[in-house]
């Protein structure tokens, strides 16, 4: 199983493997969120707090994981972030046109699902111990 663990090198600590679960569960707390309130999914994803602590914890922790099969979650938790925000941003240029509020609301829910997707993906595979895809 070792092998599984590292590609290139050293096991992380055990606390900050710890705190890579504890950033997944406060991502998929805003989704639970977003799910159970008439907000959207991404929307919550990107505006609430849990998910916004994730992200500066994700930055201030990145060294730490270097070297390490975490470094691919964070990396893994990171892009999703920015990615989710992007289309969110494409949406709500979208909404400022009365053609394009269709459209938005197509961008917005397939992005939800995106993001619920990859908080599920990448928090089965740290429980496991094995790195994200590149």
């Amino acid at each position: 199983m070792a092998e599984n663990m590292i590609e290139s090198g050293k096991l992380p600590a055990d606390g900050l493997v710890t705190i890579t679960h504890v950033i997944y569960g406060l991502h998929a707390f805003t989704v639970i969120t977003g799910l159970l309130s008439p907000m959207l999914i991404v929307t919550a994803f990107l505006t609430g707090w849990p998910s916004i602590l994730a992200v500066v914890l994700n930055y201030i922790k990145r060294s730490e994981a270097r070297g390490t099969y975490l470094e691919s979650h964070f990396r893994w938790q990171i892009r999703t972030f920015w990615f989710a925000l992007l289309w969110v941003v494409v949406a709500w240029l979208l909404v400022f046109t009365l053609i394009g509020i269709p459209l938005a609301i197509v961008v917005v829910s397939i992005a939800g699902l995106w993001v619920l997707y990859r908080v599920a993906r990448g928090w089965l595979r740290l429980n496991d111990k094995l790195a994200m895809p590149v």
